[in-house]
């Protein structure tokens, strides 16, 4: 009969006989999780729309079977007594373990977010994005080397120290490209203006082309292209005419002294019926405004709902043609500057 109280190296047998169970325990744990579960959740996730859920399925399978087995083992282990040395061992290859699947994990994040905030067409754009994404990926490489150095007891404050110099040198000497860098996130990210967006900023007004890593280029009413750095546009006021709801229009015209009082009395009901023959148009209001040198002049406001500058001008121009028509036929004369001279015989 086995004696179950023999002692190998500091542990009884019995120990290592649950520490045999609670490894198998959890293998088998492990690999129902693998196998099943997360099988079933990432056929249910191929059916969803989001794509968010799926980066986190590429997180979960990224992880290797090596690593459940490492886990499953150290975890098994701990009820066991080992020499000092050997359970630092044990600890550090955990941490290891640990801190480069937490940055694949957070490369596939990286990734996901680049492919997601930032959909470009533009080849050098898509450099310029991979190389941003590579350098933060570096970056936070470093970090976790330094996390596990840390945690193995290395003095890394000079090392520190001098990473922070050389960043600070480097960050100076490019301190414009990283403020038009930074601009180019905050314009990805709060999206004040997209593609397609006619905006005005400063003395500056353009339909937007395309929006860079460090420039953002505008397309003018005349034709030509205007090239703007995006941290100059990042701290400009933006009026953005695209997400307008409805665009105001007044205008103010004048007709002859000699109009009788019942065509001025219909006039705003001339313009009231005009301007509701266009379905984008309400009519805010007409009114008889003020008496001239040379005219009575009438003020006409309306709104038109609708974002798009040349679809405002159409059926400004619309209306305005139908104002003369009508006038025309009814025979209501538009003023103009006009002087009496009286001459004695």
């Amino acid at each position: 009969m086995i004696d179950l109280t023999y002692t190998i190296f500091n542990n009884e047998l019995s120990l290592y006989l649950k520490s045999l169970g609670l490894f198998i325990v959890l293998i088998l744990g492990f690999k129902l999780f693998n196998n099943v579960i997360l099988k079933k959740l990432s056929h249910i996730v191929n059916k969803t729309k989001i794509s968010f859920d799926d980066a986190l399925i590429d997180i979960v399978n990224s992880i290797k079977p090596s690593f459940y087995i490492y886990l499953s083992f150290y975890l098994s282990t701990k009820m066991l007594n080992f020499p000092f040395f050997l359970d630092k061992i044990l600890d550090i290859i955990l941490l290891i373990w640990i801190v480069t699947q937490v940055m694949v994990a957070v490369q596939i994040l990286i990734n996901y977010f680049a492919a997601k905030v930032i959909n470009t067409d533009d080849p050098g754009e898509k450099a310029a994005i991979d190389l941003l994404t590579k350098a933060i990926k570096f970056a936070l490489w470093v970090v976790a080397i330094l996390f596990i150095l840390s945690n193995l007891n290395v003095n890394i404050t000079s090392f520190v120290a001098g990473l922070g110099i050389g960043g600070v040198a480097i960050a100076f000497a490019i301190q414009n490209i990283l403020s038009d860098l930074f601009g180019s996130f905050a314009i990805y990210f709060d999206k004040p203006f997209v593609v397609g967006d006619y905006i005005v900023f400063g003395d500056q007004k353009g339909t937007v082309e395309k929006i860079g890593i460090k420039t953002t280029r505008l397309r003018s009413l005349f034709g030509e292209e205007i090239v703007v750095s995006n941290k100059d546009l990042t701290s400009s006021i933006v009026q953005n005419f695209r997400k307008m709801k409805e665009r105001r229009v007044v205008f103010n015209f004048g007709v002859t002294y000699d109009t009788p009082t019942e065509k001025l009395r219909e006039i705003p009901q001339i313009i009231k019926k005009i301007i509701e023959e266009f379905e984008i148009a309400r009519l805010d209001r007409v009114h008889f405004k003020k008496f001239s040198d040379f005219s009575l002049d009438f003020e006409v406001s309306y709104y038109l709902s609708t974002p798009d500058y040349n679809k405002y001008m159409d059926v400004q121009q619309e209306i305005n043609l139908k104002i003369m028509d009508v006038f025309n036929e009814k025979k209501i004369e538009f003023a103009f500057p006009t002087q009496t001279i009286y001459s004695k015989q």
